[in-house]
């Protein structure tokens, strides 16, 4: 059979040219990541074998050999897993960054520019088995899946094209083989090969042979599950090499839990909560990223019921003793022992993010930035954990340059202040210019700022915190002045009457389009605003809905009217002057159009809006 000569999928020039020069600052670690796709296939295999007994007849002592091989200038990496059949050789080698070339692509180059070298990329993008083109001109995989009759040879210069053929190999397994380019033959040196081994894959489980010049084997690395080990002998550095071989990330994690939990159930953790964002933090699927054995056994690196959604950025090792080593992974999600395991996992993460929290509130802010977005889920889902979560929340505020706990802005409210007062809005920045908070400012009440979307979506569930109602001044209602008198006032008021004729014609313009026209205590500089009425769906919630295409429906808003407004005291003059309602009925349609911009809204008919501009236009300059 000739063997077929294939194209990879995706941008594979530039792709391998990036992972080739600038992508790993270290060129070791191809051995890291060659290593850990041979562990993972005798994971998977060990665990297929203890649901299906008759799967290996074989010898089933797992391990990964490296042979050396100076003469012909070549290193080979051989696995007795799983293996891979011809399909599964062109997926899986075939399709470079599976989850999305054009995406890795740019955001190397835009980091790239800032910074030579971008290991935390590692892993993100399914690139790990091409670091071996960074070594290696010519780079041959031959496999045999276990129970198929035949084995193949997937081979590649790594320059856009592979060929794939069968081969006569007869052992199950996967075997790599690296020609190495000839300015990387320190490769070849067994002294050098050991140091590589022991720095990235000492905590591996399965025992890794090196094989130098002869059939004599030298075991190079512990093979002992790190995570059952008592931590007092485990350094940062395997804590770190840990991490960094589950996640294939180049950084160290922000931090780590590693425990053993006894009584009801038995099982030993080893977790980690990554120093950045996961790049698939915020995909549909939003996978569990923890690995379940059962008595170091791998069981599954898929299951959800393992840890709620809102803490899938959390990656590492569960082993459970109680669990039955057969179990299946249908059957897995409704098992009561995992059940358990997963509210002690819960209670421990959410109670050492407390403590780190209090013990070190600056790094704390670190995490927040990364990952509170998603911890907000739970207040959102979780009723029995929103206690917890509630105290690990941080807010920024229009007072503070640095976000907060809740309890800090209670601690600060005015004496007569009842309410706890947020605003919504799509960034920090949006929220510090809103003209919402004007008359907060002008009196000294602290606003609180809300800008993620799920923000929308777990404050009405919550409704208060620490007994204080969470309001938002985006809503009517607000009696400003009994909680602090403004700082300044305006030196010339309108008259009362002059005001009310002015809201009366406002109201009479616009009883199409608003529910109605108020007074405003809200408003210091600026001259009116919408706001919804209580009941109705806040401004930002329904904007977000209409934008999800979840709703097409635009509620009705009070207008509200900044009395103080020298506009305002202009027009209650020119409406003195008599027969003048007309006029400041148009301008009423164009203060209302302006709110209505303002909230990032398009015009209601910018046509007339257009012609009532124009008309004024006309009579400043004519």
């Amino acid at each position: 059979m000739t063997a077929q000569k294939m194209s990879f999928q995706a941008e594979v020039s530039r792709l391998l040219e990036i992972v080739t020069h600038s992508l790993y600052s270290d060129r070791s670690v191809f051995l890291r990541e060659l290593i850990a796709n041979a562990a993972d296939a005798c994971d998977k295999l060990r665990y297929l074998a203890v649901t299906n007994p008759g799967l290996l007849t074989e010898k089933n002592d797992f391990q990964i050999s490296i042979k050396l091989n100076q003469q012909q200038q070549s290193i080979h990496i051989i696995d007795n897993g799983i293996g891979m059949n011809r399909d599964e050789l062109i997926t899986n080698l075939g399709t470079i960054a599976h989850s999305g070339t054009a995406k890795f692509i740019k955001e190397h180059l835009e980091k790239t520019d800032k910074s030579s070298g971008s290991p935390s990329l590692i892993g993100q993008f399914g690139v790990g088995f091409y670091s071996a083109f960074m070594v290696a001109d010519l780079v041959e995989v031959i496999s045999r899946k276990i129970g198929d009759e035949y084995s193949w040879k997937w081979s590649s210069e790594g320059k856009g094209e592979f060929t794939i053929d069968k081969s006569e190999d007869e052992t199950r397994g996967t075997e790599i083989i690296l020609h190495l380019k000839n300015d990387q033959k320190q490769f070849l040196e067994a002294a050098l090969v050991k140091e590589v081994v022991q720095k990235y894959s000492d905590h591996i489980s399965i025992p890794i042979f090196l094989i130098d010049g002869s059939a004599k084997e030298e075991r190079i690395n512990q093979a002992t599950a790190l995570w059952i080990r008592p931590k007092a002998e485990i350094t940062d550095q395997q804590y770190s090499e840990f991490y960094r071989h589950l996640t294939h990330l180049g950084s160290n994690p922000w931090m780590n839990l590693h425990f053993k939990a006894e009584g009801k159930v038995d099982f030993a953790a080893l977790l980690f909560i990554p120093s950045e964002r996961p790049f698939d933090l915020f995909h549909p699927e939003q996978r569990c990223h923890i690995r379940l054995h059962v008595k170091r056994v791998f069981v599954t690196d898929q299951c959800p019921g393992l840890l709620p959604k809102w803490l899938r950025f959390v990656t590492g090792v569960v082993d459970s003793e109680d669990l039955p080593l057969n179990i299946s992974r249908e059957t897995l999600q409704d098992n009561p022992i995992l059940a358990k395991i997963r509210q002690s996992l819960i209670k421990r993460i959410l109670a050492d993010l407390q403590k780190k929290a209090e013990q070190n509130p600056e790094e704390y802010l670190v995490f927040w930035k990364n990952f509170g977005q998603v911890l907000k889920e739970g207040l959102w889902e979780d009723y029995d954990h929103r206690p917890q979560l509630l105290k690990l929340l941080r807010v920024a505020s229009s007072a503070q340059e640095k976000t907060i706990a809740i309890s800090d802005y209670v601690a600060r409210m005015k004496p007569t202040q009842q309410d706890i007062y947020y605003l919504s809005a799509d960034s920090i920045e949006r929220a510090q210019h809103s003209h919402y908070l004007e008359g907060f400012k002008a009196r000294g009440i602290e606003v609180i700022f809300m800008v993620d979307p799920i923000d929308e979506f777990w404050i009405p569930n919550i409704g208060e915190i620490e007994g204080k109602k969470l309001i938002s001044i985006t809503r009517s209602g607000h009696d400003l002045n009994k909680i602090a008198p403004l700082t300044q006032t305006s030196e010339k008021q309108p008259t009362t009457n002059a005001t009310d004729g002015i809201l009366t014609l406002f109201k009479i313009a616009l009883k199409d389009v608003v529910k109605d026209v108020q007074p405003s205590q809200r408003l210091y500089d600026t001259i009116a605003c919408l706001v919804a009425e209580a009941g109705d769906a806040d401004i930002r919630l329904e904007r977000l809905l209409r934008q999800y295409q979840q709703t097409s429906q635009q509620t009705k808003r009070i207008l509200e009217i900044n009395l103080s407004h020298p506009l305002v005291q202009d027009l209650s003059q020119y409406l003195a002057k008599g027969n003048q309602a007309d006029d400041i009925q148009d301008i009423a349609w164009i203060i209302y159009e302006q709110a209505r911009l303002s909230e990032g809204d398009g015009l209601s008919n910018p046509a007339d809006y257009q012609k009532k501009v124009y008309k004024f236009l006309r009579r400043v300059v004519g």
